[in-house]
């Protein structure tokens, strides 16, 4: 499913995506004394394949195209947003990435419910504060007693149980650590102690509603997880109500001692340790969490931007330190509130305006980091949340975008070209979608970003 690399691309111009390069470097987070642990094999990173340049999905912006005039543009997009199907009316904005000019403006200052359209704020707070070759350490340490080890978390969620990626391409592997600590331990395991210490405070978040973790889209957020906590790695089904001890159960399995003790705790100090694997660059899990619309890969990241900030990976602390790298950006967060990293919180509050920035800011400038949240940015009718949708629309392949679904929500922001060539950003979220209606609804945005793609509208 994981199709794609970093952007890279001329000033306002989207072109073809591109293989990761090569030589990063890769670090991981330095949050235990050195003096704690002692020398061991060396962490495991999968390799994942290099991709030949796929066709370009955007075309490039030669610059210099004309703007959209915000009279004839608002009078075909409003039509368009006012639709019965979106329930009532939609808060929506429009920018000119080049100019930063408002072509169209709904209610854009309005703080609404965005669903997982805040992803992209957590997608751009990551990039901005956290080290884009971070990689999230899981680790197995010498316990105390005699054939215990510990599990450590260091909140990858996208560690697997199988032999290969999974759902999550490149993610660490289980099978490979527990080869490692067998190899390590010398003795048998009787107990796996599973530390999730790294994160702190609640595992829900205020606003999820009490059928959301576990769930089918959603788990209890700990430090320590296998298959963001699916029961198997590419299960639809509930997710573990305690994915913590689902990790450490997981990790006996692989040891082949099914019938291990497990149990929550903590690490020892000065403990051995006897295997670690990392995940895949922080960059990439941003994409990847944006192009699955991932609610506990998001909240996982989130806390990732506390940790930098030197706060605790709480969701309280969270949500604070993403509004703060966001205004430290310039952004104007004066409405927004925050509750949670993926958006699934019904108490969640930012403006489209909040959105549009975020994407602008992406989009306009090619030494930005934050660019590289677009390559997350799922494709119509291509790829991720938008694979099924915008059909034999003639905007299929050319809108890219994130989606957003809660119950009476339904939101896309994204970025597309003209028909004359000139890229812009939008948002829309409608908040009064009728019970049932998301389908409908989700067409009626797809039409409106259609009439954006093939706007001349001069």
């Amino acid at each position: 499913m994981y199709r794609r690399r970093r952007i890279a691309v001329a000033v306002a111009a989207v072109v073809a995506l591109v293989a990761l390069a090569s030589g990063i470097n890769l670090l991981t987070r330095a949050g235990d004394d050195p003096a704690a642990t002692v020398a061991t094999p060396a962490a495991q990173t999968p390799q994942v394949p290099s991709l030949a340049d796929p066709t370009p999905v955007l075309a490039a912006d030669a610059g210099g195209e004309p703007a959209p005039n915000p009279a004839v543009l608002s009078q075909l997009l409003g039509q368009a947003l006012d639709d019965f199907r979106l329930g009532g009316p939609v808060n929506a904005e429009v920018l000119d990435v080049a100019t930063g000019q408002v072509l169209f403006d709904q209610g854009a200052a309005d703080p609404v419910t965005p669903a997982s359209t805040a992803k992209l704020a957590t997608a751009l707070a990551v990039e901005l504060t956290v080290d884009p070759g971070l990689q999230l350490s899981t680790r197995v340490l010498a316990g105390a007693a005699p054939g215990e080890i510990v599990l450590v978390g260091g909140g990858d969620p996208t560690l697997t149980t199988t032999p290969t990626g999974g759902l999550y391409a490149g993610a660490a592997r289980l099978p490979d650590l527990a080869a490692q600590v067998k190899a390590a331990a010398g003795r048998a395991v009787t107990t796996v102690t599973v530390d999730s210490s790294l994160f702190a405070g609640s595992t829900t978040a205020p606003g999820w509603g009490a059928g959301d973790a576990p769930s089918s889209y959603a788990a209890p957020i700990t430090a320590t997880m296998v298959n963001a906590g699916r029961v198997s790695p590419d299960d639809e089904g509930i997710r573990a109500a305690r994915p913590d001890l689902a990790a450490g159960q997981a990790l006996a399995d692989a040891l082949g001692v099914p019938g291990a003790v497990i149990r929550q705790g903590t690490a020892p100090t000065r403990a051995v340790q006897l295997g670690e694997v990392r995940s895949v660059p922080i960059d990439r899990l941003v994409e990847q969490m944006l192009e699955l619309s991932d609610n506990v890969l998001a909240e996982s990241l989130a806390r990732q931007v506390a940790l930098a900030a030197g706060q605790p990976a709480s969701f309280e602390a969270a949500a604070a330190a993403v509004r703060v790298a966001l205004a430290g950006a310039g952004l104007d967060v004066g409405s927004t509130s925050l509750v949670d990293g993926s958006g699934l919180s019904t108490s969640d509050r930012v403006t489209v305006r909040l959105l549009t920035g975020i994407l602008r800011l992406a989009a306009g400038q090619p030494e930005s980091p934050s660019r590289a949240l677009l390559a997350g940015l799922p494709v119509a009718a291509y790829d991720g949340t938008l694979k099924e949708r915008f059909g034999q629309s003639p905007a299929r392949g050319l809108v890219r975008a994130k989606t957003g679904t809660l119950n009476g929500v339904s939101a896309l922001a994204g970025l597309v070209q003209t028909a004359d060539g000139r890229l812009v950003v939008f948002a829309f979220v409608g908040n009064q979608v009728p019970i049932g209606g998301r389908y409908p609804a989700e067409s009626a945005l797809d039409e409106a970003a259609t009439v954006l793609a093939g706007c001349g509208c001069r």
